[in-house]
């Protein structure tokens, strides 16, 4: 959903090839909510452009990213953590998006991605969303690469020691948002409304101390709460 103001989402778009750059641009600027603030093809003209254009959004092609260690996306984060970067990939792997992940990027598309799926996804992000949640949390390889490397990391650091007890329900639907499953499914599975698998998403994300759907996969999987057989 767009956002609910009138001040448009600021899109930086970041590619080394400058047709892929006009197209993107020509397609974003048919969306009435949406600016494109500029573009970059080089690590060195998108860091100026982060710090002179304050885009809301970042669309990073990936290999631009890797240009430079640590990678862009990366160090985009570091500095400027209010800003959503979403990285397009020519050929996602689950090795890309697991780097993809520990980088805290919102989202990870496909490079030849429909321009309707782009521009939902930069609403999203633009909101505060991280749709590359719904990625991972549908490679449960993934996930388990994630629990095994994140140990020592800042997700759920701390946490297992103060977290709430879930509810039997709650530990039900944290099961299956593991698994990949989205708030519709889950009410279908379990003949409730989806409003009500909204309030437990929310109590569940409260008492494990998470900000996102990820983190609270993380964080029981580590504790041991839920697991991924």
């Amino acid at each position: 959903m767009p956002k609910q103001s009138s001040r448009k989402i600021r899109v930086l778009i970041a590619d080394q090839q400058p047709l892929f750059r006009q197209g993107v641009r020509a397609a974003l600027s048919r969306a009435a909510d949406i600016e494109v603030c500029g573009d970059a093809g080089t690590s060195d003209e998108l860091m100026a452009a982060v710090h002179n254009l304050y885009p809301d959004v970042i669309l990073l092609d990936i290999t631009l990213s890797r240009s430079r260690q640590p990678d862009l996306a990366r160090t985009i984060k570091q500095l400027v953590p209010s800003i959503a970067v979403i990285l397009l990939s020519p050929n996602p792997t689950d090795e890309e998006l697991f780097q993809a992940i520990r980088s805290r990027v919102a989202g990870y598309l496909r490079r030849d991605v429909l321009p309707e799926e782009l521009l939902t996804i930069i609403r999203r992000c633009a909101n505060g969303e991280h749709p590359i949640n719904d990625v991972f949390l549908a490679r449960p390889k993934v996930a388990q690469q994630v629990l095994e490397q994140f140990q020592d990391l800042s997700w759920g650091k701390g946490v297992e020691y103060f977290v709430s007890p879930l509810t039997p329900r709650e530990t039900e639907i944290l099961t299956y948002m593991a698994q990949g499953y989205f708030n519709k499914q889950i009410a279908a599975i379990l003949n409730i409304s989806e409003q009500t698998i909204k309030n437990h998403v929310t109590s569940i994300l409260r008492k494990l101390d998470a900000n996102a759907r990820t983190q609270a996969v993380i964080t029981a999987l580590k504790r041991g709460l839920i697991t991924l057989d």
